[in-house]
């Protein structure tokens, strides 16, 4: 008896950005090490990277990851 159950291809609706393969799927394809998602529409798997890029630039100046204090001196 298995502990565990795999998951069936997933539910329509259910949109993934496999970066293995560069490719927009419907339900997890690849293993989730691979891919970006769930999103709500295949338009928003579409432009997954995209939007990762935007999110890292947003963070990557967000004052409050660079704040100098007694946990953060440098």
């Amino acid at each position: 008896m298995a502990l565990f159950k795999r998951r069936a291809a997933g539910k329509p609706g259910e949109w993934y950005y496999c970066l293995k393969h560069g490719t927009v799927e419907e339900g997890p394809q690849c293993r989730a090490a691979d891919r970006f998602g769930p999103y709500a529409t295949r338009e928003e798997a579409t432009h997954a990277m995209e939007t990762a890029r935007e999110r890292n630039q947003e963070w990557e100046t967000d004052p409050r990851w660079h704040e100098k204090g007694p946990e953060n001196p440098a």
